[in-house]
């Protein structure tokens, strides 16, 4: 059920109003240094930007690094002559749920251009779902050597918030967390991306971004997660890929990606999650190197079907719909897959029989064949079924009426033999 702006404003002074009753105990029994005057105030005109019509000030009157609302963070440092200070050192915007209740923004909420050197210490910014509406708002631009402490920025389904990489990747040189998703951002990645070493998730799905992506990129040997799907990147992988020793997830899906998908990603031996699907990639089949990755769990290509699976008996999720497959279903497949929950072959022109093997396989809760070119008779084996068979468009495949039972799509009883 979706959540009003204003029960969340009351949710918010709510838990807010609590929070300032505990804190103020604690403070009296532990003092510690206020926050700068000139950083509260920048934490005041922030939270009246993005929702101007709470009354802030008057519910937080305090210092805030000890009463403040949910996704107002400090810490303290320690400087010169050991004497201690107070920062704001997170900043989060938009309400993600009752347990996470981070100030709501209005439908006219702003980012402030000087957010970023108003908060010398910030390590983090997040904003969720805070500019969705007609009206594009633009990335605040700012001052060079701004945002050096910056470790996270996280910008999630904010489809009117444009702007570019460049400045961003300049800026935040210390960066482990950059992930900008559901966005307008455009333009291309920055050669200067290859410098920040510290970046461990790189995520920037479902934007407008496009060009080649650059060979830096695979100089950030930390990372464990890049995703740049659903995006208008082009050209060709780069070998240099294998660089990414550490890589758990590679997501290119939804790209305009061609030319040969390099055998180096093969190498990627710690690789749990691959997805290259919806690409321009040639007719070169699905890679033999799959067979060595073996901490794969999911993966998502194009091509003909290897007969090489023997050594991914862990994979769980397989899709290979509409991605141009041709020839059969090799029963090496369902022979060592056997812990596969999904598999999804749908949109293809494969042909021959659907092996009996993943018929007989408890934990396959789906199976989605449609719109191939299958031929012949499915027989389950007594007391086992399939909870969601799909098989339409594949005239010459039918399944035995005698045993279909609980379990078995309406979509599957239209194809009876």
């Amino acid at each position: 059920m979706a959540v009003g702006y204003q029960s969340i404003k009351l949710l918010t002074f709510l838990t807010t109003i609590l929070a300032f009753f505990i804190v103020s105990v604690q403070q009296a029994e532990n003092p510690v240094p206020a926050l700068d005057a000139f950083e509260q105030e920048a934490v005041y005109r922030a939270l009246e930007l993005v929702s101007s019509d709470v009354p802030w000030r008057v519910i937080f009157p305090d210092d805030l690094c000890v009463s403040a609302p949910h996704g107002v963070v400090c810490d303290y440092f320690l400087g010169e002559n050991s004497t201690s200070s107070a920062h704001v050192t997170e900043l989060s915007f938009g309400y993600v749920s009752d347990y996470n209740s981070n100030p709501p923004c209005a439908p006219n909420a702003t980012l402030p251009s000087w957010i970023f050197s108003s908060f010398p210490q910030l390590r983090k910014l997040f904003v969720f779902s805070c500019f969705v509406g007609q009206s594009r708002v633009s990335f605040p631009g700012f001052p060079a050597g701004c945002g050096g402490e910056l470790e996270e920025l996280v910008l999630i389904d904010n489809p009117s918030l444009s702007g570019s990489l460049e400045g961003i990747v300049r800026s935040f040189v210390n960066l482990r967390k950059l992930v900008i998703t559901g966005s307008g951002f455009h333009g291309g990645i920055p050669d200067e991306v290859g410098e920040l070493t510290r970046l461990e998730k790189l995520t920037l799905s479902g934007n407008r971004l496009n060009g080649v992506v650059p060979r830096s990129l695979t100089n950030l040997t930390s990372l464990k997660l890049l995703d740049l799907s659903r995006n208008g990147f082009y050209g060709t992988l780069p070998e240099s890929f294998v660089q990414l020793s550490g890589l758990l997830k590679l997501d290119l899906s939804f790209n305009q990606f061609n030319g040969r998908i390099p055998d180096q990603i093969g190498d990627l031996s710690e690789l749990e999650f691959l997805d290259l699907s919806f690409n321009r990639f040639g007719s070169f089949g699905v890679p033999l190197f799959l067979s060595e990755m073996l901490k794969l769990k999911e993966v998502y290509l194009s091509g003909e079907i290897p007969d090489a699976w023997e050594k991914l008996e862990g994979l769980k999720g397989l899709g290979l719909s509409t991605m141009g497959l041709t020839g059969e279903i090799p029963e090496s497949m369902a022979a060592s897959l056997k812990s596969l929950s999904y598999l999804g072959l749908e949109n293809n022109s494969l042909e021959g029989k659907v092996p009996d093997g993943f018929l007989e396989m408890e934990n396959l809760g789906v199976i989605s064949l449609e719109n191939n070119k299958l031929s012949g008779v499915i027989r389950f084996r007594a007391g086992v079924t399939a909870k969601r068979l799909k098989l339409a468009g594949n005239p010459g495949l039918c399944v035995d009426r005698s045993l279909t039972g609980e379990g078995i799509s309406s979509d599957s009883h239209r194809h009876g033999c």
